[in-house]
């Protein structure tokens, strides 16, 4: 039964396969049947494998340890250095006293390579393990870097590099341990039925049955973790065993609330809308919004709706109004007010409503403008001089009250009254304009 994470016995043979061969074989083909072999998907297993084989000096032969180096290194030599999964074991590998030279000669080769330019990497995989060997200057074995300058070239000198692996497996001891007073092959298991054919054949079946039995990480120490005690109960917690609530209902007050009177504002207002209430029924609507202040949100008017109400039921307008001077909508409400057609139910709504509340003085100016506006527009003689008569009391009316001050539109209303001066009111209207200069 493999470990988990580890290679399958076909996958781990035709690795073992992979690592033998000529030493007149360049690294490129070696690298080029590992790629045949071994799909992308299982690339990271097969190195976590070399890595494993690599750790101990009689797993693999040298042509085999320099072989499996190379691998580790082509399959991410696209990728930046700094990334590479693997890169903490080639350091070791090119700095370790104990590793053989030509390895720690390769092992610098290849993170030169992957770390300068593309160039140097297909250069040495052009050459054969023997000629590898052979081009390596013994005076270079004297030059080679320690291992305290390569960690702090490569950024593997801080502490945070082994900050993600737990003190269990800091410590944990490897699947295969030297033991240099027995030969190689005392310890293994006689179940396994080894062929001694040769010391090449037993080191492959070794290999093979350690990377497909013992697993790659070695022998952790178990994390002991002691069943937790019970804790002991305190007498308020028995009330829990058998509970005793007493449920009390809550009762929402406006349900099933008596909604008639609402019916009957929204009835009365819609039919507001369409013409003329008789007194009863204008009393009545009136009547219920005293009582009902809040009625007048559930009634149906809407600013698009206000100059019907206006121009039918000028009484209930201004009472509706009032009530709404607290909405956040009473803005619209005065915009419409303002730019509907002027007319003797619009004047009123507006006196009316200038009398009982301190209306926004523009609001105000703007509406007086658009009287003004109309009169001068109207082409019939008659209804203009009504529509005039009208405003100059209208005008006569704000003066003396004090809802305006005649200043701000003095101006205006005198070129007014004096376009109209034919007409007794707005004679009048000039008279007054003139005592207040």
């Amino acid at each position: 039964m493999g470990s988990k994470g580890a290679l399958s016995l076909q996958q781990t043979s035709l690795l073992l396969e992979t690592l033998q061969g000529s030493e007149e074989i360049t690294f490129e083909a070696v690298a080029t049947k590992f790629h045949d072999v071994i799909p992308k998907s299982e690339h990271f297993k097969a190195c976590c494998a070399l890595t494993f084989l690599l750790q101990d000096p009689h797993l693999l032969l040298a042509p085999q340890r320099l072989r499996a180096l190379f691998i580790l290194h082509d399959v991410y030599k696209g990728e930046p250095l700094v990334s590479h999964p693997f890169l903490s074991f080639l350091v070791e590998a090119a700095t370790a006293e104990t590793v053989n030279p030509p390895e720690r000669m390769l092992a610098l080769h290849l993170l030169s390579s992957q770390a300068e330019s593309g160039s140097l990497c297909k250069l040495l995989a052009k050459k054969t393990l023997s000629g590898f060997v052979s081009d390596i200057e013994p005076a270079a074995f004297n030059n080679l870097p320690n291992r305290d300058h390569m960690l702090r070239k490569h950024g593997l000198d801080r502490p945070t590099s082994q900050a993600g692996a737990s003190c269990f497996k800091q410590t944990a001891v490897l699947s295969v341990v030297a033991d240099p007073e027995k030969e190689f092959l005392d310890g293994l298991p006689m179940e396994t039925e080894l062929c001694y054919q040769g010391t090449d054949a037993v080191r492959e079946k070794t290999a093979a049955i350690l990377l497909g039995k013992a697993g790659l990480h070695g022998f952790e120490a178990p994390y002991v973790r002691p069943k937790p005690p019970v804790l002991r109960t305190t007498p308020g917690e028995l009330k829990w065993l058998l509970p005793t609530l007493s449920h009390k209902l809550l009762w929402d007050s406006h349900m099933c609330a008596d909604t008639s009177r609402v019916s009957a504002v929204r009835e009365a207002i819609a039919r507001a809308f369409k013409g003329p209430l008789v007194p009863a029924q204008q009393q009545q609507v009136l009547m219920e919004l005293e009582d009902d202040p809040k009625l007048v949100y559930h009634c149906g008017l809407t600013p698009k709706r206000l100059p019907d109400l206006v121009e039918n039921n000028p009484l209930i307008a201004i009472e509706v109004l009032l009530k709404l001077m607290n909405s956040t909508q009473i803005t619209e409400y005065f915009t419409v007010l303002v730019n509907m057609e002027m007319s003797l139910h619009s004047m009123e709504v507006v006196n009316r409503l200038t009398s009982a509340v301190e209306l926004p003085i523009e609001f105000v100016h703007l509406y007086i403008s658009n009287c003004i506006s109309s009169c001068e527009n109207i082409k019939d003689k008659y209804m203009q001089n009504r529509l005039v008569r009208l405003v100059c009391v209208f005008l006569q009316s704000l003066i003396r009250n004090k809802i305006i001050n005649v200043q701000d539109l003095f101006i205006e209303v005198q070129a007014f009254c004096i376009e109209f001066s034919r007409i007794r009111e707005a004679a009048g209207l000039f008279r007054l304009l003139k005592t207040l200069e």
